[in-house]
């Protein structure tokens, strides 16, 4: 009798009802139900790689706080040392060093200005004492490297592992899946929805914490080398100033 009814509809009839029996059947995905369609093997990896997020973007903002602070402060430090210097009021130089305690530039400038200074009322000789600034500067210089480096390996591992991650979960969907089809004996949709969920859930979670930390990470890289790059060119000119200080003490 169905089958009859069936072929005295129009064939167009029979496909939009076939439609409509599909949407119906079909699961409906969202956030929450993907997250109870999970289980807790998924979870897990969902737990660790939002874990991974949370502080991949702590040190994120740390980082971009840290440089922004050391760049406006060394802005406004390196032409007002510059004029200290110029006129030889080193304590003035060094004062104005320790103000600007944000600023790489500052840091490195006042261990050297220091180290001159400590060396300079005693017996040693001229290049004895620029030899000890040049040491100082050099100290400093690794020093503040580390400093501003600080927090980015673990942004790298991340960047570099997150999608590794995602694929753990990727793996443990595609065996929920097949798990669900040999327990109900079904291949429709409705048995594997569950862990293909699983699947596209932690692999976008893993692309979602990796691609930020691996671009941001390649932008502070960048950004410590220029700060490098500044910190040796302070230390050189900053040499060369003691050079030409010793030069006209001496006429």
């Amino acid at each position: 009798m169905l089958a009859a009814a069936l072929a005295s509809l129009p064939a167009s009839k029979i496909q939009l009802a076939a439609f409509g029996l599909l949407q119906e059947n079909a699961p409906h995905f969202n956030l929450w139900t993907m997250w109870g369609d999970m289980g807790w093997p998924a979870r897990a990896v969902a737990i660790v790689l939002f874990v991974m997020s949370a502080w991949s973007i702590g040190v994120m903002i740390d980082r971009w706080l840290t440089f922004k602070a050391a760049r406006k402060h060394s802005r406004q430090f390196a032409p007002v040392v510059g004029g200290a210097l110029r006129e030889g009021k080193l304590d003035e130089a060094i004062r104005v060093a320790e103000r600007a305690s944000k600023s790489h530039l500052a840091k490195v400038v006042s261990s050297g200005l220091q180290e001159y200074q400590l060396h300079e009322a005693s017996a040693a000789t001229a290049e004895e004492k620029i030899e000890a600034s040049r040491r100082a500067l050099e100290r400093t210089e690794a020093i503040v490297h580390a400093e501003l480096e600080r927090g980015l390996g673990g942004l790298a591992t991340i960047g570099s592992t997150a999608p590794f991650v995602g694929l753990l979960g990727t793996v443990i969907g595609i065996i929920d899946a097949f798990a669900k089809i040999q327990e109900h004996g079904a291949t429709g949709i409705t048995a594997v929805s569950g862990g293909i969920s699983e699947a596209l859930v932690t692999t976008a979670l893993g692309l979602f914490v990796a691609i930020p930390a691996v671009m941001m990470f390649n932008y502070f890289t960048a950004k410590i080398k220029v700060f490098d790059v500044e910190m040796v060119n302070s230390s050189s000119e900053l040499v060369d100033y003691f050079l030409k200080r010793n030069i006209g003490s001496r006429r």
